[in-house]
């Protein structure tokens, strides 16, 4: 099943597994990898002003623009350093990880994005609760927006 519980769900268990493999030194991130994170920081730069998700009083195309974003630059970032991106939904968090992993978890919710932008568009409203759970996962404290924060090497 592909719905957007198993995208999320699937997202955290892969960027979590990812994130433990770099903290606990298993993932030694090389030149590359430390850039297209730089790069993927810089790209998504989610201008809220400071505001914590959910962005409840921007409109819906800037809420699910600002998610569905995060797909093409993760598409642009995985092509720079050669990674296939994997779905994550329904699939069990990976044993051991590394950037196809936390760049996979992240492009899921992205995607999502992607899908809710093309609904919006035809006059369908996605269910206001997940996007502010996609909201909750890309932009704020401990989320993916401080992705440069979880490495310590």
């Amino acid at each position: 099943m592909d719905t957007f519980a198993d995208r999320l769900d699937g997202g955290w268990k892969w960027w979590e597994a990812a994130i433990e493999e770099a903290q606990e030194g298993r993932w030694i991130r090389d030149a590359v990898e430390r850039q297209v994170i730089k790069n993927i920081c810089a790209a998504t730069n989610p201008l809220h002003g400071g505001r914590v998700a959910p962005f409840t009083g921007d409109s819906w195309h800037v809420r699910i623009g600002r998610i569905a974003n995060w797909a093409g630059v993760l598409r642009l970032a995985a092509q720079s350093g050669g990674w296939a991106l994997e779905p994550v939904a329904g699939r069990n968090q990976p044993t051991s990880a590394g950037m196809t992993e936390l760049l996979s978890g992240i492009y899921a919710v992205g995607e999502q994005g992607e899908i809710w932008m093309k609904q919006l568009l035809k006059g369908e409203l996605p269910p206001e609760d997940e996007i502010a759970k996609a909201e909750g996962f890309l932009t704020g404290p401990g989320s993916v927006e401080d992705l440069e924060l979880f490495f310590y090497d």
